[in-house]
């Protein structure tokens, strides 16, 4: 199914006049209360605070975000945009995660005693359950396709993950059949949940660059946005970067959060030439390093979950307009070859990535149309608008039940 069809398959099912305006979001006595949960993503993630909270937050719900602190030490507890963040200590392990901060997550989700939940990690399908037992409303967004997510994880064995990944998805799914909604990232993880209740929200973007410096007067800044991992590409740019001639100079700035603290130390300790890492950025700073950069790269690894993933990335790299150098995996290549917004690449080959942002440089005309081409793409194809819609809809009819 297209994307155009998709989305007006989904306008037909939750019909424009249920407003959150129209069924009291905005008009009651008080707001309907609304609870972002992630134990994974951070306070400030794009998907949960940008664009949901923010979409929510301006059609009149009362929007709380609990999440773990940005860092080991940073405390984000203070409202953005009319929404209340709520903070728990961030993880220093998988296990310290496993234990505490999913029980500190349910812990200040009752405390806050909310109309709506909205939980963002499959590891919490245990906590929207307990809300479910409490009377409340629960959404679960689905980022990612479970079952093939867990066949990449390095800390399970290679002889259980194809058990786990099935058990994972029999559970995720038996979890879904008590929630009010699910939200899927994809059309693709959409197709594993009933469809009375289950809607597509798109990693589209929301923002316009207004003032940004000319392409060609820009210096040769190559950058990659978002979780910073090694299933990301993290080595493969780091060395590409290196595999570009000096003459360029080619720097690669890298702006997100870790994927985990050890792999935080590892780069913060060791010589990185020509690699800015920059940590996590805000979004208003995220268009503005777009705004000056020369290319974006996405170079997810070609792992079953990402093989078909639609990474949030590559359209904030069109929508601010600069070439991109991308994973050369079918779905993506569609996207590339169909808007012309960049080049493909061999995520797993440094060499491959090197001559690709090679090319790009070295043509500075060509770079520019790409990035053009992308803009014009994902403002024509990909906006957050639609995604935005669907959104409300969704919210609108619980609140109507």
């Amino acid at each position: 199914m297209t994307v155009v069809a998709q989305q007006q398959a989904e306008a037909d099912r939750f019909p424009s006049s249920e407003s959150p305006q129209r069924h009291g979001a905005a008009t009651s006595r008080r707001p309907i209360k609304v609870v972002q949960l992630t134990s994974i993503h951070g306070p400030l993630d794009a998907r949960i605070f940008h664009k949901h909270s923010k979409a929510l937050a301006r059609a009149g719900y009362e929007v709380v975000v609990v999440a773990p602190k940005l860092s080991l030490t940073r405390d984000a507890d203070e409202p953005r945009f009319g929404i209340t963040i709520k903070t728990v200590p961030r993880a220093t392990s998988r296990l310290q995660r496993l234990r505490r901060t999913i029980w500190n997550v349910y812990q200040m989700a009752v405390a806050e005693d909310a109309d709506i939940y909205h939980f963002h990690d499959p590891e919490l399908i245990s906590i929207g359950l307990l809300l479910k037992l409490r009377g409340k409303r629960v959404i679960y967004d689905v980022h990612e396709n479970l079952p093939l997510q867990v066949l990449t994880k390095p800390w399970i064995s290679p002889v259980y993950r194809s058990v786990i990944g099935a058990s994972a998805g029999r559970i995720e799914r038996l979890g879904a059949s008590c929630f009010d909604g699910i939200v899927a990232a994809t059309q693709e993880i959409a197709d594993r949940f009933p469809p009375t209740k289950t809607i597509t929200v798109q990693n589209f973007p929301d923002f316009v660059l207004k003032e940004q410096v000319p392409y060609r007067l820009r210096n040769p800044i190559v950058v990659y946005i978002g979780a910073i991992s090694r299933i990301r590409g993290i080595d493969q740019m780091i060395e590409a970067i290196g595999k570009v001639p000096v003459g360029l100079g080619a720097r690669l700035a890298i702006a997100g959060p870790f994927d985990s603290v050890a792999l935080e130390h590892e780069l913060q300790n060791i010589s990185l030439p020509n690699v800015d890492v920059l940590g996590f950025h805000t979004q208003i700073a995220v268009t503005e390093l777009l705004g000056r950069a020369r290319i974006g790269l996405v170079l997810l690894h070609p792992t079953p979950s990402y093989l078909n993933a639609q990474p949030m990335k590559l359209f904030e790299y069109m929508r601010a307009g600069i070439p991109t150098v991308v994973s050369d995996f079918p779905a993506w290549r569609t996207i590339v070859e169909d808007t012309g917004c960049g080049l493909l690449a061999n995520p797993l080959d440094p060499e491959d990535i090197a001559k690709a942002i090679r090319r790009l440089l070295e043509n500075p005309a060509e770079a520019e149309e790409m990035g053009r081409r992308g803009r014009e793409a994902s403002m024509r194809r990909y906006s957050w608008e639609p995604e935005k819609s669907k959104l409300l809809q969704l919210y609108a009819r619980l609140v109507a039940s």
